[in-house]
């Protein structure tokens, strides 16, 4: 199984050396954030959607107008077609996390594509300030040849001690002025999210400094009330870091900082969907709570598409038991071992989420978190839809089981 998947992971890295072919789908069921449309064709120039329809004629005239011929025309059959899903916060997968240098960045992207995440925002643990910024120049690095790669999130190290999860509590500190600088300056644009307690000290003026520099603050990993967390999201976070999980629960006489987030139309609220972390009538409640505002995020770490064992978040030993990932020392959750393909498949299949909204969750609305469901500097052709000029992130789907049989990403064929 390593040597398999070091080869997959070597393939999926030399693929996006070479320019993406144009190519059609027909024949599918469309399932975007816009809706529900049977027999949709589209039609891609190599990296963007340039033509969708419903009608033969005006597939065989656009197929004909962008030269593809049969060859690179694709039958979906039964297959359902929605965008590539987008994962805004994860750690890793396949034995590797995201801060194990280049190698494990290839290898851990690799394990989330072929489960269909298109795009991913490589989050990376809780260390010293100075590996922090190591990692966060590996980040920039690979991100020149790697379009698939957003950019990183930073959970850690300006976090509660209270709420610290499993973050080494040695490595956390406050997000004082000279660290802020220090992190933007190693990170040099790749930064896209930071994860940050607002009643640390500092905590509101640095949420401020990151947001002035175009990075997305987020609020968790606190111990913030109702008001502190206003106060978060009013000085310019945009994102709640994995609602109900490491922060204050909901209580009809100390509210937390869940309503906080919930009646904001600003914030992006991110909702681990693996029935542990969040048990499923409280992911319900959230898409009642924030419609068209909940992102389903993995936070998958190292034993993610791996057998149960002994694994490492960060320098913090974990055992994996049935799935679940709990931190060897006190029995913390450790993160989780989900792809979107099965937060995906389980709101749909288990949950009875409406699929429109599921496949949102996966899709435009991570996308919005960052402006990529807009033309952007980072990904060039909007993500979250497919519709003409956005990017050519697509899935083709078995619609029984909701696991996904065909990716493209950025016009690659990854399978």
């Amino acid at each position: 199984m390593e040597e398999q998947r070091k080869q997959e992971t070597s393939r999926i890295t030399g693929l996006f050396q070479d320019e993406a072919a144009p190519f059609a789908i027909c024949g599918a069921k469309k399932i975007d954030a816009q809706g529900v449309l049977n027999h949709t064709w589209l039609v891609s120039d190599g990296h963007s959607i340039v033509a969708t329809g419903t009608m033969k004629p005006d597939f065989e005239a656009a197929c004909r107008r962008f030269g593809i011929n049969d060859s690179h025309v694709v039958d979906a059959g039964e297959s359902i077609m929605t965008p590539g899903y987008v994962d805004i916060h994860a750690h890793g997968a396949w034995g590797k996390s995201f801060d194990d240098g280049s190698e494990g960045i290839r290898t851990a992207r690799a394990g989330h594509l072929v489960h269909g995440t298109t795009r991913q925002v490589l989050s990376l643990i809780t260390n010293p300030i100075d590996e922090i910024c190591g990692n966060l120049r590996t980040v920039h690095d690979e991100m020149a040849t790697r379009p698939d790669i957003l950019g990183a999130h930073l959970e850690g190290p300006f976090l509660s001690p209270s709420r610290k999860g499993a973050h080494d509590p040695n490595c956390l500190i406050d997000p004082t002025p000279d660290h802020v600088e220090e992190l933007l300056h190693a990170a040099n644009g790749c930064l896209r999210q930071i994860t940050i307690a607002p009643e640390l000290p500092h905590g509101l003026d640095a949420i401020r400094r990151f947001a002035a520099a175009g990075v997305v603050p987020a609020v968790g990993h606190c111990d913030a009330d109702y008001s502190m967390a206003k106060k978060g999201f009013d000085a310019g976070a945009g994102i709640m870091t994995h609602m109900f999980n490491a922060m204050n629960g909901l209580h009809h006489r100390n509210p937390g900082p869940i309503p906080a987030a919930v009646e904001d139309s600003r914030v992006i609220i991110e909702l681990i969907n693996d029935g542990f972390h969040v048990q499923n009538p409280m992911v319900k409640l959230g898409f009642g709570f924030a419609p068209h505002r909940i992102a389903f995020v993995t936070d998958a770490m190292a034993a993610t598409d791996c057998p149960d064992g002994h694994y490492l978040l960060g320098a913090l030993d974990v055992n994996v038991e049935h799935g679940h990932a709990r931190l060897a020392s006190n029995g913390a959750i450790a993160g989780s071992t989900l792809l979107l393909e099965k937060a995906v498949s389980r709101a749909v299949l288990e949950l009875g989420i409406r699929p429109v909204d599921a496949v949102e969750a996966a899709t435009l609305t991570p996308a919005k978190a960052f402006g990529f469901d807009r033309r952007n500097d980072v990904t060039g052709s909007p993500l979250g839809l497919i519709a003409p000029g956005y990017a050519a992130d697509i899935l083709l789907i078995n619609p029984k089981t909701w696991t996904v049989r065909h990716i493209w990403c950025d016009g690659h064929a990854v399978q």
